[in-house]
């Protein structure tokens, strides 16, 4: 089932770790991406969800025991992992476990990040851990939590958090760490108004990733107590780290990357801008994100669609693909895409697609002009259609964001009544009609409708 050239880490440590991986926020900042789908459920990079890198970097380190824990309409999420993650062996104490908002130990749901664990503690002490590794679903990077579990181990530590370097500006959003030359945490202040600068460089500060590793006795109580709390937001950066840093061993391990051993690459595309940049990163020659690293592979659910296609060539009618990155399934017919990014079975005819992402299942009709743009999942775009070259008549539709992108959904079509049927029917009646008559499509010209 596995590539033979690539080494996992099967070290005590990791085998005696279980992983939590918080996937419940609703990810309000993403808009209209978030409305049907859970954060960690958006796609991303063609033919990926957000949470596969999260999944992937603890197949790749050796962390075999997984539970993802759901509650805000978690219905594709779970979907995802069932379709895609179902690999592995139990009989090995491997397994991917979904564990949805249950009310098992009160009777409210999820208050907050501890809160969530805290009513899974019977799950966590079934399986009795050494460490209990507790990570997002909602971040893109690559880590080997195997070094994580070796500087716990190492440094004697009872929590350890994962941090990385930030611009100063960017570290309101952030918990921010304060560490001796040891790297054990002497303060930590969740999403302060004034971040403290880094000793030797006053224009960064040293932000938690939300990925942290606990001595699994310590987690139990420290989670009980605040239960116990009626003043507490039951959250670990605003309640659980700044209580538990004044009487155990809190350490920090700052992540770097391998190669330059400079911060490594994490973004927690957590605004519509934000994850626009993170996939437009993606094909530039040299992303910081590889994603044809083939000793850290990234995995997802394995579709059964069709080589990309790009059909004509015909002078003013080639279908051609310059600096970007098309998935299977998708066929360009006619159509000029540059510095753009189409997912998995996309439909773009005779219609020109710039500084784009083109999310899965999307039938773009002739005669279109798309630029600076988001076109979510199941979206239909009619023949003549311009996105992207005039703001203000695309705010009387879409999403447009602070730095001038447009967020398509198939809802904000059906409002300007281009569609009367449920994005997924529309799109898969449109698609089977496409795919009787193809290739016969219309020659492009100038869009002459908006």
């Amino acid at each position: 089932m596995y590539n033979s050239h690539i080494s996992y880490n099967y070290n005590s440590q990791n085998r005696s770790a279980l992983a939590m991986i918080l996937a419940g926020g609703r990810g309000t900042r993403l808009e209209d991406l978030t409305r049907w789908r859970v954060k960690p459920a958006v796609p991303f990079g063609g033919k990926y969800r957000i949470i596969d890198f999260t999944l992937s970097n603890c197949i790749n380190s050796g962390v075999r025991k997984m539970a993802v824990l759901t509650q805000y309409k978690s219905q594709s999420l779970i979907r995802h992992l069932n379709r895609g993650w179902g690999f592995l062996n139990p009989e090995f104490g491997e397994f991917i476990e979904v564990i949805p908002a249950q009310k098992r130990n009160k009777e409210d749901w999820y208050q907050g990040t501890a809160d969530a664990v805290y009513q899974n503690m019977d799950f966590i002490l079934k399986h009795t851990p050494e460490h209990t590794i507790i990570l997002g679903g909602d971040h893109i990077y690559k880590m080997d939590y195997n070094k994580l579990l070796s500087f716990h181990v190492r440094n004697h530590a009872e929590i350890t958090i994962a941090s990385i370097e930030t611009p100063i500006d960017e570290g309101s959003s952030f918990g921010i760490i304060g560490a001796d030359k040891n790297f054990q945490v002497t303060r930590f202040e969740e999403k302060p108004q004034r971040p403290a600068p880094l000793p030797n460089n006053k224009n960064k500060c040293l932000a938690s990733m939300g990925i942290y590793v606990f001595n699994t006795d310590l987690l139990m109580e420290l989670l009980i107590q605040d239960a116990a709390d009626p003043s507490s937001s039951h959250d670990f950066g605003k309640d659980i780290l700044p209580k538990a840093m004044k009487t155990n061993r809190v350490y920090t391990w700052p992540f770097r990357d391998n190669a330059t051993d400079e911060p490594g690459y994490w973004k927690d595309v957590g605004t519509v801008d934000s994850y626009y940049k993170a996939n437009m990163d993606l094909i530039q020659v040299t992303p910081e994100l590889n994603l044809y690293e083939r000793e850290w592979p990234i995995r997802s659910t394995l579709l059964q669609h069709p080589p990309a296609k790009f059909v004509f060539n015909d002078d003013g009618r080639r279908g051609m693909a310059v600096d970007s990155m098309v998935s299977e399934g998708s066929i360009v017919s006619g159509a000029y895409v540059k510095n753009s990014l189409i997912s998995t079975n996309v439909y773009v005819m005779d219609s020109r697609i710039e500084k784009s992402v083109i999310l899965p299942d999307v039938v773009i009709h002739p005669n279109c002009r798309i630029q600076n743009a988001i076109i979510d999942k199941y979206c239909v775009i009619p023949e003549g259609v311009v996105i992207g070259e005039n703001p203000e008549r695309d705010r009387k539709w879409f999403h447009v964001t602070p730095e001038g992108n447009v967020l398509v959904t198939p809802e904000m079509l059906k409002a300007r009544q281009y569609s009367d049927r449920a994005p997924e029917k529309q799109y898969r009646a449109t698609r089977l009609k496409l795919d009787m008559q193809f290739p016969v499509t219309k020659k492009y010209k100038e869009p002459v409708t908006s």
